[in-house]
């Protein structure tokens, strides 16, 4: 997971003057039609699909896999209709108020918002209508919308302090990073089950990209180190393209450029890394 900068000047002003339409619409009507209401509008929100993938470079939020390789969806970070705080607390409706909300809109793998099997653990890993909070956290709903002072037990990849939390492990699977502590290692640990974070192809995939970089660091490494005593090798060894080579695997661009970043951080390489959307 990295931070992911939404920018609303990419979506054209008559898509967002369609779901601003759709949510005053939904105000008029009574409870007991909402859910309908929602379910008949469904275009709304994924007509946004396009948009929210360029502000990803094509990749789903969570996970960082890229559109060519996983089926992506709109998600509702907050779950419009039904909101599952554990196994047996179901909020019915969720978050109704926020289904033609873009702010709430998530791009998603299939695999990470839908329910699937982990072929490791046989566990369900999944979205779906998971949204647990923080114990003691207030929890908004339609007469008291108090989203901003709700605590999420799941990590947002629009909030870069909850980016910050989680990180590449050396074995491809996410957890926490050194600045996670607290509470937060909790909502680390769920997020990585609830949004499907370790599932193996995701893990493997990771895996590759730091297998890529660590073989290009030990080139460059080899390099540097017979440039040192050959002054004329050190003229004509190509070490700024593969430095540039490295540091555009960390890109945002980059399918799992978290794990190409933790790779390097790990080989005390971290100032190898560009990461353009912090700036």
């Amino acid at each position: 997971m990295i931070y992911v900068k939404r920018s609303a000047g990419l979506i054209p002003p008559e898509l967002l003057a369609k779901a601003i339409a759709a949510q005053q619409q939904l105000e008029q009507l009574p409870a007991g039609e909402r859910a309908d209401y929602i379910r008949a509008n469904s275009h709304i929100w994924r007509a946004f699909k396009g948009f929210l993938s360029e502000m990803s470079h094509g990749k789903c939020w969570y996970s960082e896999s890229p559109e060519a390789q996983s089926h992506l969806d709109v998600d509702h970070f907050r779950p419009k209709l039904e909101a599952r705080r554990a196994e047996n607390i179901c909020d019915r409706p969720g978050y109704d108020w926020l289904a033609f909300s873009w702010d709430n809109f998530r791009l998603s793998a299939q695999l990470c918002n839908r329910p699937v099997r982990n072929e490791e653990t046989d566990a369900t890993d999944g979205k779906g209508s998971w949204f647990p909070l923080v114990d003691g956290s207030p929890k908004a709903s339609w007469d008291d919308r108090c989203v901003d002072q709700e605590r999420p037990m799941l990590l947002d990849p629009t909030n870069l302090d909850d980016v910050q939390l989680i990180e590449v492990q050396a074995d491809g699977r996410m957890g926490p990073s050194k600045f996670c502590l607290g509470t937060d290692k909790k909502r680390v640990q769920v997020s990585i089950v609830r949004l499907g974070l370790d599932l193996p192809r995701l893990k493997e995939a990771r895996l590759r990209v730091m297998r890529q970089v660590g073989e290009l660091c030990e080139a460059l490494a080899e390099m540097i180190e017979v440039g040192s005593d050959d002054g004329e090798f050190a003229d004509k060894a190509p070490t700024k393209k593969l430095e540039r080579a490295i540091r555009a695997k960390t890109h945002p661009h980059e399918p799992y450029a978290a794990a190409a970043r933790a790779q390097l951080r790990a080989m005390a390489l971290g100032e190898l890394c560009t990461t353009p959307e912090e700036v």
